[in-house]
């Protein structure tokens, strides 16, 4: 059921939106949360909900000769409707607009009010660990829930401007599968792919495992408690690519002056046979004493039934 009065162009208190989708369910507003590689993120809303909503917007156009980007664009709406999560940013609808001057692809996704936990962290110095762990712990949810997944995804981009935050409940979910990758059941996968500081080792050797997600996660975990990035002592990519495929630690690493946590990331950025899957992880004395809050985090809202008819053709 659609709202049962439609905007009033007279109405000069109404936030006025710069689109509609072809239902009249959402409307996009001009905020722009977000730009990456390939597309847009505006703040959108949903008229029968009532909820605000990331609008994902791709210009087809300007991938129209690279079949591997467009299809890494299509795989990354077909995986988030098969993926429902506390800790997973959930599709909500997705559909495609003609403008005239190409195709566009549009995606509904859940929207989390504080960003990405790398700009909640920057805006948010004076952070306890347990708050650090707590957001620790809900990634390792998220990816425990991808890897054990059927079959198994490996989200490969892991880092911490991929990792959103809902600030007022301390609720914390993994986003932008743009290069995730589904693998059989050896869940080896093959293609260089990434930001080059999260990288695990392994993935430079194109033969890899969903472990390669742990080894991100522990850099996530340096960032966020150090509000480093890492390696950002090297000046460039191939010195970046030295350092990791010899094993040397980013020197942010040096700074964490707490015995147990430099300890907990350096398992997670051990080699990859001796490196812990989530599920152990999250067993790990590290976590010992919190409390079970965020556990009781409410589930992402069911799929919006439209979202079955318009994704079903990509």
């Amino acid at each position: 059921m659609m709202p049962c009065l439609r905007p009033d162009p007279a109405d000069v208190d109404a936030e006025p939106f710069e689109e509609i989708d072809p239902s009249g369910r959402y409307g996009r507003y001009g905020d722009l949360l977000g730009v990456g590689a390939v597309k847009r993120v505006y703040r959108g809303f949903d008229q029968e909900e009532g909820i605000e909503v990331a609008w994902n917007q791709v210009r087809l156009r300007s991938f129209s000769d690279d079949n591997q980007v467009l299809n890494r664009i299509f795989g990354e709406v077909r995986l988030l409707r098969a993926l429902r999560h506390e800790n997973i940013i959930s599709l909500h609808d997705g559909w495609m607009d003609d403008d005239g001057g190409g195709s566009t692809l549009n995606f509904a996704t859940e929207f989390c009010n504080s960003g990405s936990l790398r700009e909640y962290r920057k805006r948010h110095r004076h952070v306890s660990l347990k708050a650090l762990k707590k957001w620790s712990r809900q990634i390792l949810k998220g990816l425990h829930y991808l890897h054990s997944h059927e079959p198994c995804v490996i989200h490969r981009d892991l880092n911490c401007s991929n990792v959103f935050i809902n600030g007022n409940v301390g609720q914390v979910k993994i986003g932008d599968f743009g290069l995730a990758a589904l693998v059989g059941k050896n869940h080896a996968a093959h293609s260089v792919l990434g930001t080059p500081e999260f990288m695990a080792p392994e993935m430079y050797e194109e033969d890899y495992t969903e472990l390669v997600d742990i080894y991100s996660f522990g850099m996530c975990v340096l960032e966020m408690v150090t509000l480093e990035i890492p390696y950002g002592e090297c000046d460039n990519i191939a010195r970046i690519y030295r350092k990791v495929t010899t094993g040397v630690r980013p020197a942010a690493l040096s700074k964490v002056k707490d015995p147990e946590v430099q300890a907990f990331i350096e398992r997670c950025l051990g080699k990859p046979r001796a490196r812990p899957s989530a599920s152990q992880l999250l067993t790990d004395p590290f976590f010992q004493g919190l409390d079970d809050d965020d556990a009781a985090s409410p589930p992402p809202p069911p799929p919006c039934p439209p979202a079955e008819r318009a994704i079903s053709a990509f």
